[in-house]
């Protein structure tokens, strides 16, 4: 794949490919009924910067160029899209083998961030060779052009449950959107780990025009310290998580400067940093 080609919406392999059917027996009671069920695919997707190995994942096999991107992104390896040359996707038996050329000035980051990650669905840190790598030093995020509306926080809430097919298919996948500053859902992604959905959000926000600063992300679980780390690392204003943040991911907000909510479900959700960005509105008690 070349620059010219690298399309960061192509999936590898197709969406398809992101469930299979499995035998099941569903138990009712004293009742047993053997049946098919719809289960979510986990594989392998190993990372390579310029032949070197750096990172595993375990992730839904579908949208990769945008984890892939996404990823290196959030993680500081590069400061822009354009940083990756080529991005090459190899289906082995054991996963796929995704091989990123990047600049040789970014080799440097790559160097300073080392990682022997052995990543997971649940924990992002996997790997972190020392304290002293978990936080980032990041630039603070300016204020909203003006604050974010309570009615276009519960729109985006409202939307975010039918726009997961692969959830309401599987019930075992996460999903990370982006939200214009109506509340209007503009891309949608999923995965069964929480962290790629956001990096592949976040991969695709890199290519697209789009002023990160203008809208939201909500995100469909709980708000660890890395998922709010990776939004202040693409310039993301807004976290609006379905579930709770822990309380480093609220240090780390009310740092960032960052709004952060958790609980946002059934109308109503928890500010736990900057409610002044929050513009309530009048028709609510």
């Amino acid at each position: 794949m070349h620059p010219a080609d690298f399309d960061p919406m192509a999936a590898h392999p197709g969406a398809d490919a992101a469930h299979e059917l499995g035998a099941i027996v569903r138990v009712r009671g004293r009742r047993a009924v053997a049946a098919q069920d719809a289960i979510a695919c986990e594989q392998a997707v190993a990372l390579e910067y310029n032949g070197i190995a750096h990172a595993t994942l375990l992730a839904s096999p579908l949208h990769i160029p945008e984890l892939a991107l996404g990823f290196s992104f959030t993680e500081g390896i590069i400061e822009r899209a354009d940083e990756v040359l080529d991005l090459d996707i190899e289906d082995t038996p054991l996963g796929l083998i995704v091989r990123l050329r990047i600049l040789n000035a970014r080799l440097h980051a790559l160097k300073q961030r080392r990682r022997a990650l052995a990543g997971s669905t649940g924990c992002g840190l996997c790997g972190v060779e020392g304290l002293a790598q978990v936080p980032r030093e990041l630039p603070a995020l300016p204020p909203p052009r003006r604050p974010w509306r309570q009615s276009a926080i519960e729109h985006a809430l409202a939307q975010l449950r039918e726009c997961q097919p692969l959830h309401n298919l599987t019930g075992a996948t996460h999903a990370a959107a982006w939200a214009d500053a109506d509340g209007a859902l503009a891309w949608i992604f999923e995965d069964v780990g929480r962290h790629n959905a956001l990096d592949k959000l976040i991969g695709h926000l890199l290519r697209q025009p789009v002023d990160r600063s203008g809208g939201f992300v909500v995100i469909s679980s709980r708000a660890s310290f890395e998922m709010v780390q990776k939004a202040h690392a693409a310039g993301i204003g807004a976290l609006i998580a379905v579930s709770a943040p822990t309380s480093l991911a609220v240090r780390l907000a009310q740092s960032a400067p960052m709004m952060l909510a958790g609980f946002a479900r059934d109308g109503r959700f928890t500010l736990y940093s900057r409610p002044d960005y929050l513009e309530q509105d009048r028709s609510h008690p």
